[in-house]
């Protein structure tokens, strides 16, 4: 009999899809990873089953204990589905303004959350920080202890995506990926892919795909951090320098605005049948422009971090789009 024993037994292993859309426009192939059919809908199971096991394997996760985290939401769905199926409880600070549906499926899946409102990273009360003091308080008062996961400067978040992410990439383009482009969060996914395709092939071009909003875009093509306008992008884009980024060499970077990530978000819908966020729509923009930097004839991957049924009330929402000047979907307003 085949089977999995545990549902985090399917965390990964995800495919390569074709993008075809974008790869007649371009003449390159463009693949984005689907992460949205890891069993917690995106691309952060990894990670928190990353985190998980590194802090098991260190002996600051004991059974029955708490993980704590501060995320705008898949991290956090990805860690309470993680602790549900291996003894834990979780904790999760979030901001007021993710998504609703986020909201609905981390109560869904019994986490204690913890909503805040939504203020810059040089503020106190940011979730991260929060996150922090939290963890620090309930390391005190829990009879199993508790552990801050600390995504965005924990070197097990790259380090799991240098064993599976970029490996799986390497292995499914049979070694022929010529260019690897996502937005960053915690920088986790970008590093740890960067550095698996690097160590097998040092000519591999890596690309940021930075959404409006964000300071890494001026970061890696002038040195300094500075954000302009905004994005309804979430758990992608940062003013300051994540941990797991630091030491991360950067080929091209792309600023990305929302007016062009969601029509191709729209139309891989519509033409092609894949439901993904505002983020893939980030990723699969710079692909695109990577595409057009490189040349046709290059293999370029890029990641499908979640589904889009996460943000109906904003992706699907017309008024939430006409509010924001934001392009509206035909088949909304038909």
């Amino acid at each position: 009999m085949t089977h999995k024993r545990t549902i985090v037994d399917l965390i990964g292993n995800t495919p390569l899809l074709h993008l075809r859309q974008v790869s007649e426009l371009t003449g390159c192939n463009i693949y984005g990873k689907a992460e949205f059919l890891n069993p917690g809908g995106s691309v952060k199971d990894r990670t928190a089953l990353g985190i998980v096991r590194d802090a098991e394997a260190r002996g600051v996760l004991r059974p029955g204990g708490v993980i704590v985290e501060g995320t705008a939401g898949n991290t956090g769905i990805g860690l309470t589905l993680v602790a549900n199926a291996l003894g834990y409880e979780s904790v999760i600070v979030m901001p007021q303004s993710a998504s609703q549906q986020k909201i609905d499926q981390l109560e869904m899946l019994g986490a204690e959350l913890i909503l805040v409102p939504a203020c810059p990273y040089s503020s106190p009360g940011h979730y991260i920080h929060v996150a922090e003091r939290v963890a620090e308080g309930r390391s005190h008062q829990e009879a199993h202890g508790a552990v801050w996961a600390r995504q965005f400067d924990n070197p097990a978040n790259a380090r799991v995506h240098f064993d599976t992410t970029g490996a799986e990439i390497w292995a499914q383009t049979e070694g022929k990926v010529d260019a690897f482009i996502c937005a960053v969060g915690t920088g986790g996914t970008l590093a740890g892919v960067a550095a698996a395709l690097r160590e097998r092939n040092p000519a591999v071009r890596i690309g940021i795909a930075d959404p409006h909003g964000s300071a890494l875009y001026s970061y890696f093509t002038t040195g300094e951090l500075a954000a302009h306008g905004e994005s309804i992008a979430e758990g992608v884009g940062v003013s300051f320098v994540p941990g797991n980024l630091q030491g991360t060499a950067v080929d091209l970077a792309f600023a990305v605005d929302d007016d062009t990530a969601l029509p191709i978000v729209y139309g891989l819908l519509k033409h092609e049948g894949v439901s993904v966020g505002p983020s893939s729509g980030i990723n699969i923009a710079g692909a695109v422009a990577m595409a057009r930097e490189l040349g046709p004839g290059h293999t370029i991957v890029t990641i499908l971090c979640d589904s889009g049924s996460r943000y109906l009330d904003q992706l699907y929402n017309a008024e939430f789009l006409w509010s924001r000047k934001l392009p509206v979907p035909d088949w909304i307003v038909a």
